[in-house]
């Protein structure tokens, strides 16, 4: 089972950039998915989820306005839009696959993850 992230970059403050995640090996499509990162020094941080159905979705406080994460169920693939990018989001981003059909800001509940993507956001 692989979650394959893609869409890793350099971009200027205020740009844009779309991270996918691919999965393989697994149907995600009942499973709910988030996005963390982990910034350099820091600790991994919840970044955004969404349900198994993309009806609910969820985002830490700093990215709310400016992530949006979507899901496409029959490609087995969910997606992070970023938008106003600032140098502060400049970190390593995971996808994960819940063990329940929501997301969850908990690290643990989560059973399948990505080998992390390098965004890097210059000032």
């Amino acid at each position: 089972v692989q979650l394959q992230a893609s869409g890793r970059g350099l971009v200027q403050a205020g740009g844009s950039l779309r991270l996918s995640c691919a999965a393989s090996g697994r149907i995600f499509s009942n499973n709910g998915m988030g996005w963390f990162r982990r910034a350099p020094g820091k600790e991994r941080e919840f970044v955004a989820g969404i349900s198994w159905n993309g009806a609910s979705t969820s985002y830490v406080d700093s990215v709310k306005g400016r992530f949006n994460i979507s899901r496409d169920r029959a490609k087995n693939t969910v997606y992070l839009q970023m938008s106003s990018l600032k140098p502060e989001d400049t970190a390593v981003y995971y996808c994960a696959a819940s063990r329940k059909s929501y997301s969850s800001p908990d690290d643990s509940g989560y059973f399948y993850w990505g080998q992390g993507t390098l965004v890097t956001v210059s000032s």
